[in-house]
């Protein structure tokens, strides 16, 4: 796990550390110092901690014009007993609403399991961001991951989708083709 790295491509348009409106504005990395872990192992050390023991992410690009926000994750997704959905929500989904922010795609392919608890934040978090006509969309999910995440019936909330080749795509077009295959789903 150490060697994944987040998507770094995009650098050049977008740094979250470097964004004052960004929930990891300031944060300074080491390139050499593994200290995070998800249970026995180290990761990256480019990832950022949001309050989770076991999940981490990294905010590829946040488009306040457009009003959409780009995370990876990596770790494991536990609702039942580390409540990573609130501490998502509240320390990093819910800044970025705050700057008018209600899109957000979630990579999750490096997501390695998900353990559920209660539906109350997701059917917050889809609330609050169908308010503003947006939505949120988790993208690549494996699909052992996948298989929990419907069983517990939160696709309701959260949209899965598949698209291999994510990386290929600017931003902005990803962005594009991710809300274009949504609104054709609604008015299906």
């Amino acid at each position: 796990m150490h060697d994944i790295e987040p998507f770094f491509n995009w650098r050049h348009i977008y740094v979250s550390e470097e964004d004052e409106r960004s929930p990891f504005f300031g944060r300074q990395y080491s390139e050499f110092e593994f200290s995070q872990t998800v249970y026995n192992y180290y990761i990256h050390p480019q990832w950022d901690d949001f309050g989770s023991r076991t999940l981490y992410l990294k905010v590829l690009l946040a488009d306040y014009e457009e009003k959409y926000a780009i995370i990876e994750m990596i770790g494991e997704w536990n609702d039942a007993i580390e409540n990573d959905i609130m501490e998502l929500k509240r320390e990093v989904l819910e800044r970025f609403m705050d700057e008018g922010i209600y899109k957000f795609v979630l990579v999750a392919e490096n997501v390695l399991n998900y353990h559920s608890d209660c539906k109350d934040y997701y059917e917050e978090l889809y609330e609050n961001v169908m308010e503003e006509n947006g939505w949120v969309v988790c993208l690549n999910m494996p699909e052992q991951t996948q298989y929990d995440f419907r069983k517990a019936s939160l696709n309701r909330y959260v949209e899965l989708m598949a698209l291999e080749n994510w990386r290929t795509y600017k931003p902005f077009h990803l962005f594009k083709k991710i809300d274009g295959e949504l609104m054709s789903r609604l008015k299906a």
